[in-house]
């Protein structure tokens, strides 16, 4: 379906009602807009042996799969209210990258984006799923783009939030990051006094102010979940700099052509407010891409807007998946 055709069939579906008739029945119409909270989230976390490691991941729903892969230094908590406003229509997946959140890494093992797309390949197979929707933000939208270059027949549609693109990655903003990753000091200079001073965080001079439009963002519960398994060792601290410093060197490098062959139904769905991700990527994405939906401009939306605005997520998901099927 090309981009005429699926605003066409956004228009349809607003004006008759379909996206709800494509609702399965009894689905409370509200929910909370953050999602499952902290303690349901650690309750329902599971894991997969592979030779990556011990995969932490939380799943939702049933039938066809749809996989959510999040930002740097965050992990699938991220995605808590897009599963739960989503797992009614797909067997939702959100895994916890090499490095990050609460995966258990092999002793030796890389936790590049090259090992993470290995490692992806592997958790499906070992989860019985054989094609995805797929959804990126951040380093996991770079990610997500490796990915559906290399195993395009894994994948049905692809929508991308603000993300590393071939001319911005890593972005500039992430080069103190990697410098201090560089010495060992990016966890114990950023992230633990964030941890440790919830206001801080939130701060203009914290990932809040960096990179969440709404002051009262990111939660307590949040800021615990995504920070404290990374402080939590010397090892761990190893392994979240060691994702920064993987960065370093573009790994979208070249990707162009391969994007361009690209057949699988994508969209762009972005946050104008960004200071991390130009909008310059959106377009590159929407100009690049071989089967290319269009782009989406969310207003008052920073880099990690799908935690804040999941319903803006869940319904470009939908009407993507309708578009794909």
């Amino acid at each position: 379906m090309h981009r005429r055709a699926f605003l066409q069939l956004t228009t349809s579906l607003i004006v008759s009602g379909a996206l709800a008739a494509y609702a399965p029945r009894g689905v409370a119409k509200d929910r909370a807009k953050a999602g499952m909270d902290e303690k349901r989230f650690h309750a329902s976390r599971r894991f997969v042996q592979t030779s990556f490691g011990r995969i932490a991941y939380v799943e939702r729903g049933s039938g066809e799969a749809a996989l959510f892969l999040h930002g740097f230094p965050l992990n699938s908590f991220q995605w808590r209210g897009a599963l739960d406003r989503l797992s009614p229509y797909r067997r939702c997946i959100a895994p916890d990258f090499l490095g990050l959140g609460y995966t258990e890494v092999a002793d030796g093992q890389s936790v590049a984006p090259d090992a993470q797309v290995a490692m992806l390949v592997e958790l499906l197979d070992a989860l019985g799923v054989t094609r995805v929707d797929l959804v990126g933000s951040d380093s996991g939208g770079a990610v997500a783009q490796l990915f559906v270059t290399r195993h395009p027949e894994r994948v049905r549609s692809l929508l991308l939030t603000n993300c590393d693109t071939e001319h911005e990655s890593p972005p500039a903003a992430m080069q103190p990051v990697i410098a201090l990753s560089h010495q060992g000091k990016f966890v114990d200079q950023w992230l633990a006094p964030w941890l440790a001073d919830k206001h801080l965080a939130r701060s203009a001079q914290g990932i809040g102010g960096m990179c969440y439009a709404n002051p009262a963002d990111p939660t307590d519960e949040a800021i615990d979940c995504y920070f404290a398994p990374l402080v939590s060792s010397p090892h761990r601290k190893a392994l979240a700099h060691a994702y920064a410093i993987a960065l370093e060197h573009n790994p979208l490098q070249d990707i162009g052509p391969a994007l361009r062959r690209c057949k699988v139904p994508a969209r762009i769905v972005w946050g104008v407010d960004d200071t991390i991700f130009s909008m310059a990527g959106a377009e590159y994405l929407d100009q690049t891409l071989g089967h290319s939906l269009g782009i989406r401009r969310v207003a008052n939306a920073k880099l990690f807007y799908p935690e804040e605005r999941p319903d803006v997520i869940a319904e470009e998901a939908r009407k993507l998946w309708v578009s794909a099927a």
